[in-house]
């Protein structure tokens, strides 16, 4: 009969079954909360208010909301590991444009050529904006005295014809993209379009050759790999890293995804690529071979040198460069600088060689090809970078 009815648990078996039910009940529900807390606090976390990646397709009115729209504009240039080395007084119908010393990278760019070169890129962006609303700009350049020093003042008069339509389009759209490439080359007019973007005083030299690319691509595994095990120069360049929501909740600097890295260099970035990690070397050797493979893909690498040096010309290549990028966004054409190259004493030289541009000065090494373009960089608002005086 017994057997028939089953066997019955007994009941210490019964009670430590309930009580496993229980913790466990206990363990989950509180894993829950604690998930559910976690989330919450991040999004109580003040946020930096992030510029948006859109600009006032028609003339603001009034000098406070132009001169609000011309900064977003420059707002959107890129810039140095996405630093954003600038600042901007407004004042009624004027704009100076000032160097924020404490964004720059003085290890990787000693004599901030690369700086000069981004505040440069952040001044095309507002001139172009200005001749796109309509407005007649004019600048006077300063001297930049150090960090905090000025570099230029923007004033404009009303009246002009709408110019630079198609320019002022592609600042929104403008993307340095990291992805690889699909190894098309530029069409000879796409080409003749992008060279007639260089002012007198600098010079694009070209390369298309299949061999001539891939000579480059070498180099650029060296001097990457040299680069990151530099761990003065990584710790630096390890400052502008960006993990989980940092870039959002910074408002600067590049994100791991940004950096299209892959493998494991992708999953532990944060030990791959810090200068105090054993881990560090594999962070080298998966950066240099990302930067062989991306260059091998590109369909052609430009060269912009300046003829003569100097921190004014830096500046004039910062937007000769701006507008270059913004001619290539216009054509569907993807960009991005890979100026490690340059930066190096070591491998300076033989860039130059390749180029067949010696006895000029090298302001930015850029590989060109075709791909998707990635989403767009965070920036910090207007309102963090600019101040506002009543004239």
């Amino acid at each position: 009969m017994d057997k028939l009815r089953g066997r019955q648990p007994r009941p210490e078996r019964a009670i430590q079954r309930r009580r496993f039910l229980i913790l466990a009940g206990g363990a989950a529900a509180y894993l829950a909360l604690r998930s559910h807390r976690a989330w919450a606090r991040r999004a109580a976390r003040p946020q930096p208010v992030l510029q948006p990646w859109t600009l006032p397709d028609e003339p603001p009115a009034g000098a406070l909301e132009t001169a609000r729209s011309l900064v977003a504009a420059a707002v959107l240039a890129p810039s140095l590991w996405n630093s954003q080395p600038w600042r901007f007084e407004v004042e009624g119908s004027t704009i100076r444009l000032v160097a924020d010393g404490q964004r720059s990278l003085p290890i990787t760019d000693p004599a901030q050529r690369g700086l000069m070169i981004s505040l440069g890129a952040a001044l095309e962006n507002l001139l172009v904006a200005a001749r796109a609303y309509g407005l007649r700009p004019n600048v006077t350049y300063a001297p930049h005295d150090g960090p905090g020093g000025l570099v230029a003042e923007v004033t404009w008069s009303n009246g002009d014809l709408r110019r630079d339509r198609p320019m002022f389009g592609a600042i929104v759209e403008r993307r340095t993209n990291r992805r690889m490439y699909d190894e098309r080359g530029i069409l000879a007019p796409n080409r003749a379009q992008l060279i007639a973007q260089v002012p007198e005083g600098f010079l694009l030299h070209w390369i298309d050759d299949r061999d001539r690319i891939e000579s480059v691509a070498d180099l650029a595994h060296q001097a990457i790999h040299e680069r990151v095990l530099d761990r003065r120069a990584e710790a630096e360049q390890y400052s502008w890293m960006r993990f989980d929501d940092d870039a959002r909740r910074r408002g600067d600097g590049v994100s791991v995804d940004e950096l299209e890295l892959g493998g494991p260099a992708r999953w532990m970035a944060g030990r791959y690529f810090n200068p105090e990690s054993w881990f560090l070397r594999f962070g080298a050797q998966s950066a240099a071979k990302q930067a062989r493979s991306a260059v091998r893909s590109a369909g052609a690498l430009a060269l912009l040198v300046a003829v003569r040096g100097g921190e004014a010309q830096w500046l004039t290549g910062g937007q000769a460069y701006e507008r270059f990028a913004l001619k290539a966004t216009t054509l569907g054409i993807a960009h991005q600088p890979i100026n490690a190259l340059i930066e190096s004493d070591r491998y300076r030289a033989e860039v130059l060689r390749q180029f067949a541009a010696g006895g000029e000065e090298p302001l930015m090494l850029l590989r060109l090809g075709h791909s998707k373009s990635p989403p767009p960089a965070v920036r910090r608002n207007v309102a963090l970078v600019a101040s506002f005086r009543n004239s």
